[in-house]
């Protein structure tokens, strides 16, 4: 009989403690923050751009008039290990998908090849009334034109439509 009795006490108080336990995990769960958002963290991109434009050897395309759901998520302005300069500006898309402007001063099939990583040539494209050729890959896709001694490159893994509004959008 006292065997069963210390079971029953040992049981009550596993049961308890679990309880106690259990409480102090939803307490914390209640005042911790939790992410509301999607995990994004969106950048303001505008200064590095005006700085992009007054240290650059060729004229730094950014965007003007995107809508407020383009979310800028990365920018940098910077010399490769070649010494090429290199500007960089990547987006979320309205639909999720991931959009970039990259724009060097270095040598064109390079750039070409590390930015679309080794997409091939897909015809050309209309944006703006300028001529734009079509790049396609596995994974990234872009639309690409000779801008002064510079090659823009709008890529990613967005559809060309994407593509196109970005490339659209670029003063």
């Amino acid at each position: 009989m006292a065997s069963s009795m210390r079971t029953r006490q040992t049981v009550r108080d596993m049961v308890l403690s679990m309880l106690a336990v259990g409480g102090v995990v939803f307490i914390g769960y209640l005042f911790l923050p939790h992410s509301g958002g999607d995990g994004v963290h969106v950048v303001d991109y505008r200064s590095a751009l005006a700085s992009a434009k007054r240290a650059a050897p060729f004229p730094v395309l950014g965007p003007q008039g995107l809508e407020d759901d383009w979310r800028a998520t990365s920018v940098e302005y910077r010399q490769d290990k070649k010494g090429h300069n290199v500007w960089h500006l990547g987006f979320v898309t309205p639909t999720g998908q991931y959009a970039a402007i990259e724009q060097s001063d270095g040598e064109r099939e390079a750039v070409l090849s590390e930015v679309t990583l080794g997409a091939k040539p897909d015809g050309n494209a209309s944006v703006s009334g300028e001529d734009w050729q079509r790049y396609q890959g596995d994974k990234y896709r872009g639309l690409t034109r000779q801008t002064g001694t510079a090659t823009t490159v709008v890529t990613g893994t967005a559809s060309y439509d994407e593509l196109a509004r970005l490339a659209q959008s670029l003063k």
